[in-house]
């Protein structure tokens, strides 16, 4: 099968397509044909392994120290059909349409790959292309993680960074949750914004947003790029700082936990977010929330597409669609 290959640690230039053994699934898991997967923030960070993380050396001692063995294709969400199944699998049979989060296997740049029936997995909704299916899991599960339960009817809700994979679902999530909300980014980004409901706009180019008086019942950091002390002004008594970052850190994190086995806390990190995905699932058939995606490249073009991510100024998500000679 064709897959993109990581091949070393630094730029994109060091992604690859090539012809690698197509897998075969063990007796709990599914084999999924893969029409579509993603390139993300956290794809980048992870491939240029930046930063001073203190699970840097840890890290590069399991995945590879001088360069990637353990995990040798990025790509954490995809949506495809299950093309065939383990002997053990009762959940899923062969023909669901299916799209997920891959975790700690990545692996979703490629034709093909094998996931665990109780991964974070869902019947793909009835109304998502398999593009904008695959754009759901990593943006949306982070978005829900933050928001649901948190934001209220009513309340005033500011959401930075709301142009990526996870603030175009926060202000999508927090309308539905009854929320006014106020989205912060690029000039370019504005109109994307109010076209998913955002109720108003600021221009961090042009406006900060921490001088302007105003104050929020919960501010939702989507990158991870700003702090509570810089936000404290703008938040109400007892208004809520909430960041995300799905980058580098917290996946090696994750990923430590594993190695170092702590299963249990991992399985039901992972048993929250199947059940989150469903949740999205109904939201998204219902019509209450979609996919925004910027652009879509080729397989072969997926080191061009971590270019542009790069650049931070993708509108929501960057999709790779990968045709398969038998798909029409």
């Amino acid at each position: 099968m064709k897959a993109i290959v990581w091949t070393k640690y630094g730029s994109a230039d060091g992604l690859q397509l090539r012809e690698v053994a197509k897998p075969s699934p063990k007796d709990n898991e599914v084999l999924i044909k893969v029409y579509a997967t993603t390139v993300t923030t956290a794809d980048c960070e992870l491939r240029s392994f930046k930063g001073s993380s203190v699970f840097w050396l840890p890290m590069r001692l399991y995945i590879g120290f001088l360069k990637p063995t353990r995990m040798t294709i990025l790509g954490q969400e995809l949506a495809g059909d299950i093309e065939a199944t383990g002997k053990d699998v009762t959940h899923y049979k062969k023909g669901d349409a299916v799209f997920a989060w891959t975790g700690l296997r990545l692996g979703g740049n490629a034709e093909y790959a094998c996931l665990s029936e109780t991964a974070t997995m869902a019947i793909k909704p009835a109304n998502m292309t398999y593009a904008e299916a695959a754009a759901i899991p990593l943006g949306g599960l982070e978005a829900w993680q933050y928001l649901n339960g948190t934001v209220q009817a009513g309340q005033q809700v500011l959401i930075i960074g709301a142009g990526g994979s996870i603030g175009t679902f926060a202000v999508q999530l927090a309308k539905h949750f009854g929320a006014e909300v106020t989205a912060v980014d690029h000039t370019e980004k504005l109109d994307m914004l109010r076209s998913i409901g955002a109720d108003q706009v600021i221009d961090y180019t042009k406006e900060d947003f921490t001088k302007n008086g105003q104050t929020y019942d919960v501010i939702f950091d989507a990158p991870g790029k700003s702090s509570l002390s810089r936000c404290e002004r703008s938040l109400k008594p007892n208004g809520q700082y909430l960041s995300a970052n799905p980058g580098t850190s917290q996946q090696l994190r994750t990923i430590w936990n594993v190695i170092t086995r702590r299963r249990k806390a991992t399985t039901q990190y992972t048993n929250r977010r199947t059940e989150n995905l469903a949740a999205l699932k109904q939201l998204i058939e219902a019509g209450k929330v979609k996919s925004v995606i910027d652009r879509q490249y080729p397989l072969e073009q997926t080191a061009e597409a971590h270019r542009y991510v790069e650049t931070g100024m993708k509108r929501g998500n960057v999709v790779i669609t990968i045709v398969h000679e038998s798909h029409t």
